[in-house]
């Protein structure tokens, strides 16, 4: 199947000191035969955080979902500004489309909001990976997915360090951005889940302070696991991750760690709204 991608940005405008790697990372997709389009809202103007309202940035969008001929949309952002676009999407349209949304950190709101209101996965996958330190592996597995439909950008080790085993469709992604979700609409239906978890910025007391709200809101109650990726500044420090979840679940659920899943130019990709197995 010949494919057709496009570079989005719905999150926060890039700068234009990143322009170089987004190209480089487009000129990689193209050099596979790949058709990539460039968003018209990609880059912020002087002053502001966003490339341009969250209704235009959403209507643009949109126009990608309903082209028949694309058939990847590649979010490159990241930030804080992409939850401002969930009210304006059309998700009966996202759902019917062919097209699969990818993207990462902030970009979790719009992989859990597609699941949510239409029950479509989507990529948690940052695509510049393909351009960054571990460029040449990163490229190969995506290819290999994108050309031969091979599943090796989606295989990744997983050690347990409670339990022996979990099942379910997976969720979450960056803690922060998910639980941006709560209250909303577009927060999935946790029962039987798989939470995936992991974040760039925090330590102890932040990310503790995140799940005590996932406690709160009795998530604990309703998963049937947790998979925990990189907690970049945690890791950084030294605390552990581990310890924090499996005090604050009080040791009742299976959980699971691996270090390529996050925020590092290594990381795989998870289909949110897929099932997801490990033991």
């Amino acid at each position: 199947m010949e494919r057709k991608g496009v570079f989005v940005c719905l999150s926060d405008g890039r700068q234009q000191a990143e322009r170089e790697k987004i190209e480089r990372t487009a000129a990689v997709l193209r050099q596979s035969g790949m058709e990539i389009i460039l968003s018209d809202h990609l880059y912020a103007p002087q002053g502001q955080y966003t490339a341009a309202p969250a209704a235009e940035r959403a209507q643009e969008v949109m126009t990608y979902f309903r082209d028949r001929t694309v058939t990847d949309i590649f979010d490159i952002s990241g930030g804080d500004a992409a939850n401002g676009v969930l009210p304006y999407l059309d998700y009966e349209t996202i759902g019917e489309s062919k097209a699969v949304f990818w993207g990462y950190s902030d970009l979790t709101t719009v992989l859990n909001a597609v699941y949510a209101r239409c029950g479509k996965p989507s990529v948690l996958y940052q695509v510049k990976n393909a351009a960054g330190s571990f460029g040449t592996i990163q490229t190969r597995e995506l290819l290999g997915y994108l050309e031969r439909g091979e599943n090796a950008l989606f295989r990744f080790p997983c050690t347990f360090v409670n339990g022996t085993e979990m099942s379910g469709i997976i969720v979450g992604g960056n803690i922060r951005c998910f639980l941006k979700l709560a209250g909303t609409p577009y927060m999935p239906d946790m029962d039987g889940k798989i939470l995936l978890l992991e974040a760039r910025s925090g330590q102890v007391p932040l990310v503790g302070s995140f799940l005590e709200q996932l406690q709160q809101m009795g998530v604990f109650e309703r998963i049937q696991g947790i998979l925990l990726g990189t907690f970049t500044q945690m890791d950084e420090s030294g605390a552990s991750i581990e310890e924090l979840v499996l005090q604050k679940t009080e040791g009742r659920l299976p959980v699971a760690r691996t270090a390529l899943i996050g925020h590092g130019g290594d990381s795989k990709a998870v289909m949110i709204g897929e099932q997801f197995s490990v033991k």
